[in-house]
């Protein structure tokens, strides 16, 4: 069922609109008095359009408008209604992304169900072009070419074709969040809502409220009725971050809703709420352990991992991190206005040779957003990359890592990790990379690097 908001300052206005659309339509419709209470509700919510009066308290619709712009709060529509004399107004909100406007004196009933009915469609065929675009391998998240991420995109799309819950297992920062999306928008549900809930980022007693939603007046600070996010992904995927986190009490009630697949609302138990919700679950702890250990619900565990799905490190995968700081680079510096700039070889050389174990992906990331705000000119260079970064030799911290392993194996480690630099520097160019390294030939070569299984990436 669509949900629609409507935002209005005037209490008989919202009660009639409200009452007419719901009769006419079946949609349900919720309620704001000025469009600041309206974008708390769009970020809390799922709703599907809006409709949106211009001139209130508060916060008018234009000022409105321009904040959903910057908060980014998805591709709901909006149409805009005002008084007369205002059309200049309603041609400036169209120009911030509303869908549609018109004259609340002089509108039918028929006609706003009708342009609610075309807006509603629209977004539909937005998400399904959407949709097509994955399906065709366009506007991926998932970004590499290494073998690991070869293999998790053909994971994703096996496990985007069925119905199953699924566990997305990886340390912090590998981009469990970007896989769920993936899983998503590559399924039979992509163009229904997807819907995220980090359960390490929320009080115990506030994990539940979330989770079920509350009617108003349920607590103190319940001011107004609020779906859950089981409610809010109806039809799509709920992705439940974090869920080793997840309190005891909270895992109980979870697997009942799980088990049932409905839900009640807190302060509104007597009325059931059915769903149609296909659940994915992320973490970077080890669960089972935690079942062991009675920190984790073992028939949870079972109902929630019918597939896992691994992540794997950025340590494990430094082939991709070229790729991934030139799309780090041309999304930032598109997001901060300014012209795109460029890495250069030695600066390049240094990220791909890093660890990255502190917070993979993310770090990664972060570190490109500091270069190119530290960087006055076009180009980024050796000089920009942090000093932690550059004075660390990756092998020396590899080879701390390992301390229990024996010499001969350590030794192996170095002449694998010296083999690797200079295979890499010369572009993998074998006789080059020997000449350089005071090799007789290149067939010695090629017999060491058969022996400490270095292959060159596809």
């Amino acid at each position: 069922m669509s949900t629609v908001l409507f935002v209005d300052d005037m209490k008989t206005m919202r009660d009639q609109f409200s009452y007419d659309i719901h009769r006419k339509t079946g949609y349900e419709v919720i309620t704001a008095a000025h469009g600041k209470e309206a974008l708390g509700i769009l970020t809390d919510q799922d709703v599907d359009v809006v409709i949106l009066d211009l001139e209130m308290p508060v916060m008018g619709g234009l000022e409105m408008l321009e904040e959903k712009q910057k908060m980014e709060l998805g591709d709901v529509p909006v149409i805009v209604y005002t008084g007369k004399g205002n059309f200049e107004k309603c041609v400036r909100a169209v120009k911030l992304g509303a869908y549609n406007f018109f004259d609340k004196d002089e509108v039918s009933i028929d006609q706003i169900v009708q342009s609610l009915n075309n807006a509603l469609e629209h977004r539909q065929l937005k998400l399904e072009n959407r949709q097509l675009r994955h399906a065709a391998g366009q506007d991926s998240s998932i970004i590499g070419k290494s073998k690991a991420i070869q293999e998790l995109r053909k994971q994703i799309r096996k496990m985007a074709e069925v119905p199953s819950n699924i566990l997305i297992v990886g340390e912090s920062g590998t981009g469990k969040e970007l896989v769920a999306r993936e899983i998503h928008r590559l399924s039979l549900r992509a163009n229904k809502p997807f819907v995220a809930l980090n359960c390490a980022a929320l009080p115990e007693n506030l994990v539940e409220s979330e989770l079920f939603g509350f009617e108003k007046g349920a607590f103190s600070g319940a001011v107004r009725t609020t779906k859950g996010k089981f409610e809010a992904a109806h039809g799509g995927t709920l992705f439940l971050d974090e869920i080793g986190d997840m309190p005891l009490v909270t895992q109980a009630k979870l697997l009942r809703v799980l088990e049932i697949r409905q839900v009640s609302r807190i302060g509104g138990e007597a009325r059931v709420i059915k769903f149609d919700v296909r659940v994915l679950a992320a973490t970077h702890q080890n669960l089972e352990e935690k079942v062991e250990k009675g920190n984790f619900r073992q028939d949870l565990f079972y109902r929630i991992c019918t597939h896992v799905v691994p992540v794997p490190p950025l340590r494990e995968r430094l082939v991709d991190v070229k790729p991934l700081v030139l799309n780090f680079i041309q999304r930032i510096c598109r997001q901060f206005g300014i012209a795109e700039k460029t890495i250069d070889a030695e600066a390049l050389s240094i990220l791909e040779e890093y660890q990255w174990r502190k917070n993979n992906v993310r770090e990664l990331q972060n570190i490109v957003e500091r270069l190119i705000i530290e960087c006055d000119g076009m180009e980024i260079r050796q000089k920009h990359i942090p000093a932690d970064i550059r004075q660390i030799q990756p092998i020396a911290q590899k080879l701390q890592l390992n301390e229990g392993k024996s010499f001969q194996e350590l030794k192996q480690e170095a002449e694998k990790w010296i083999l690797l630099q200079y295979l890499k520097k010369n572009n993998w160019h074998i006789s080059q990379t020997a000449e350089k390294l005071g090799i007789a030939n290149h067939s010695n070569l090629l017999k060491m690097m058969r022996r400490l299984n270095i292959k060159r990436p596809e």
